[in-house]
């Protein structure tokens, strides 16, 4: 029979692995997985952009308000010509590269000169305080001899060119496609020519330019 003390211990004794147990402490849950970067996210100078799952981006935005070239911050959008273009109009510039072997750009805006024609192409060079600073038109096949005159060159095909029409309050929209993909970091602007009707300025003036990064 066992003794007394022994037989006042044994509950005791039993109870010891369930107390064990239930002050174990829980096991952690396995840390979320983090996003892949290249899914999408905004960029710099109001730009934002899409990418496919090797990183590459695909579709970039542009969306700003035209400043003089003087503003005290850098502006994405440079105003050469304030009564065509005036100062605080804004505009919205989509590329879009995810069809294979295919560019569509789009520009949309408001606040611009009402009922003008204002031709537009993409450029090689940034915008800056000089007009000229954009450079020339992107060409897929670069034109040797420069200014590229020669229609083999200069056309529709080589270049990606639109035509912007603003109506009656100065909005307008307009999209232009070409079956090549700019090489990245050679066109880096999209410039707005004086276009028609001009008034003092010529037809090819540069009358604004809104900074791109492709």
């Amino acid at each position: 029979m066992p003794s007394p003390i022994a037989a006042a211990l044994l509950p005791l004794a039993l109870l010891a692995p369930a107390a064990t147990a239930a002050t174990a402490p829980p096991a952690q849950a396995a840390p979320a997985s983090p996003l892949s970067e290249g899914s999408g996210g905004a960029g710099t100078s109001g730009e934002a952009a899409d990418a496919d799952g090797a990183g590459a981006r695909v579709v970039s935005v542009v969306e700003a308000a035209f400043d003089p070239a003087s503003a005290f911050v850098p502006p994405t959008a440079i105003s050469h010509a304030a009564d065509l273009v005036p100062y605080g109009s804004h505009v919205r510039v989509v590329v879009d590269r995810s069809v294979p072997g295919q560019t569509l750009l789009t520009m949309t805006v408001s606040g611009l000169a009402p009922d003008h024609e204002f031709p537009a192409h993409l450029h090689t060079g940034s915008c800056g305080a000089d007009p000229a600073a954009s450079g020339p038109h992107y060409q897929h096949a670069v034109d040797p001899v420069q200014p590229s005159t020669d229609p083999a060159y200069a056309n529709d095909r080589n270049e990606l060119r639109l035509t912007l029409r603003t109506d009656g309050r100065g909005t307008g929209s307009a999209a232009g496609s070409v079956a090549w993909h700019p090489r990245p970091g050679e066109a880096r602007s999209l410039v707005l020519h004086a276009g028609t009707p001009a008034g003092p300025h010529a037809a090819g003036d540069r009358a604004a330019c809104v900074k791109l990064k492709l």
